[in-house]
């Protein structure tokens, strides 16, 4: 199923539950997609859409480092469950190993002989993974 339809779907499943923390998440998320679409002039890929939801994600991550960093663990609480709340629209993510397994089986792949050919290999690297590690993690490791 398209991701921006499963977000519909259980936005209106949240409102006739009254899921008051489900609602405010899936409502964010549908904003960003349909701000993007609007930047875009056009309707979003999927993967672009996985890439937004990757992006609050990303946000919620970030705001728990700043709630820590303030002793707000009201906020923390806060932030955890959306971050359980967007993940269950996101494909299941890759374990460290398989990552490492993928990295190292790409760097093969496009003949990676140093850190120039970075490029190539994170060009090769980021269609096989379509959203189930975060970018930065993928960076890292290759």
């Amino acid at each position: 199923m398209e991701l921006k339809v499963q977000l519909t779907d259980n936005l209106k499943t949240a409102m006739k539950d009254n899921d008051v923390d489900s609602k405010r998440v899936i409502r964010s998320i549908l904003s960003s997609i349909k701000n993007s679409e609007i930047d875009k002039n056009g309707p979003l890929s999927e993967a672009e859409t996985v890439s937004i939801v990757q992006k609050e994600l990303k946000i919620r991550h970030e705001s728990i480092d700043g709630a820590k960093l303030n002793n707000r663990n009201d906020l923390i609480e806060i932030y955890e469950k959306e971050i359980g709340i967007i993940n269950q629209f996101l494909p299941n993510q890759l374990e460290e190993s398989e990552l490492r397994q993928l990295v190292a089986t790409t760097i093969a792949e496009v003949q990676a002989s140093g850190v120039g050919d970075m490029g190539k290999v994170m060009k090769a690297i980021l269609p096989k993974i379509s959203g189930r590690a975060p970018g930065n993690q993928v960076s890292a490791l290759v």
